[in-house]
């Protein structure tokens, strides 16, 4: 039997997003009528065809039927304890504790530099503090729980005070508990629940909010390990599947994250397929996350435009993400793309 997947595309902002859902000739896209559309994609292992919305009810039963309930995933509002994602793109600021994380290893892992770093994130403009102490970077070896730990339980413990929101970056399910009871808001576990098994136990004792993020293999192994019949598809079913198992947990709640791990596990081309066609994820029904910052993909672009913070790659695929309705950016240079946000934003939603 064949599968379809709806895709939103062709998107309209600002004044003209708003006029064309007032008058019926688009669909709000996350209940913001200032970010709009008015074409889907139909998508198939097999074959892929865009329709525009007056003509969805011209479509066979079995299509329109699927079409119709995707929609109401992709124009619904989605809601997420602690955050405003009305006000989307939230940034995500990272704070490496690491003295080997592929951009800022051995920067912040000192004294009190990782919480002057979450002040310096906070005051420039991140939501969301990404707080980790193990490498997840290409080639990347597992460490000790308790090393892990020993890194970021000092500078955890003075964020938290700050009351904002708090991720804690780990794979590790003891991790997740002490770092639940110094009150963090968000778990963010790379491996999509995989590492350790007793990961969704901790989930469900705690309600805790969480990030399925989509990888394969291990950071060691994982860019040898980069195959996929369809990349976009294979994604999209990774994540369907984890929400039904999460779901026959008993864990009801819908505070949760999907990230497609960009570079965990993709090619150049990998990571430009799921970035391209980002807003095929809204019809989940859950917000979206992109952690495309500083990424290789950039320099495999730009080639001899290579630059050791790749910010403007950063920067335009982060606004790029934008236009497709992503709700959370996890960033490393929050106040430069906060900055090209504000700018961008002002220059196409007015």
């Amino acid at each position: 039997m064949t599968k379809y997947y709806t895709r939103a595309c062709n998107f309209y902002s600002g004044q003209k997003s708003y006029e064309l859902v007032k008058n019926k000739l688009a669909l709000p896209l996350n209940d913001n009528s200032l970010l709009s559309f008015d074409t889907i994609e139909i998508i198939s292992r097999k074959e892929k065809r865009k329709i525009h919305i007056k003509d969805i009810n011209k479509q066979s039963h079995k299509v329109k039927k699927k079409i119709k309930e995707d929609i109401k995933s992709i124009i619904g509002k989605k809601k997420f304890k602690g955050l405003n994602l009305k006000k989307f793109p939230i940034l995500m600021g990272v704070v490496n504790l690491t003295p080997d994380s592929f951009s800022d290893g051995g920067k912040y892992n000192k004294k009190n530099l990782g919480y002057k770093y979450a002040s310096l994130l906070i005051k420039n403009g991140c939501e969301i503090l990404d707080i980790g102490g193990e490498s997840t970077r290409p080639g990347a070896k597992d460490i000790n729980k308790k090393i892990e730990w020993r890194r970021i339980n000092k500078t955890l413990k003075k964020v938290t005070k700050l009351k904002k929101f708090i991720s804690i970056d780990t794979r590790k399910s003891w991790i997740m508990e002490k770092a639940i009871k110094s009150n963090i808001n968000l778990i963010n576990d790379v491996s999509g629940l995989d590492y350790d098994k007793n990961t969704k136990h901790i989930l469900k004792k705690y309600n805790i909010p969480f990030v399925i993020h989509h990888m394969v293999g291990t950071p060691k192994n994982m860019q040898k390990k980069a195959r996929y019949k369809n990349v976009l598809l294979d994604v999209y079913d990774f994540f369907e599947k984890k929400i039904k198992m999460i779901r026959s947990l008993g864990i009801k709640h819908n505070n949760i994250i999907l990230d497609p791990g960009i570079g965990f596990g993709k090619n150049l081309k990998h990571n430009i397929t799921l970035i391209h066609n980002i807003s095929l994820f809204h019809s989940l029904g859950f917000p979206v996350m992109l952690g495309i910052s500083r990424k290789k993909f950039i320099k495999d672009i730009s080639l001899n435009n290579d630059s050791k913070e790749r910010l403007g790659g950063t920067i335009s695929s982060s606004l790029y993400a934008m236009t497709q309705g992503i709700q959370i950016l996890r960033i490393h240079d929050v106040n430069e793309v906060n900055q090209s946000i504000k700018v961008f934003k002002t220059l196409i939603f007015k």
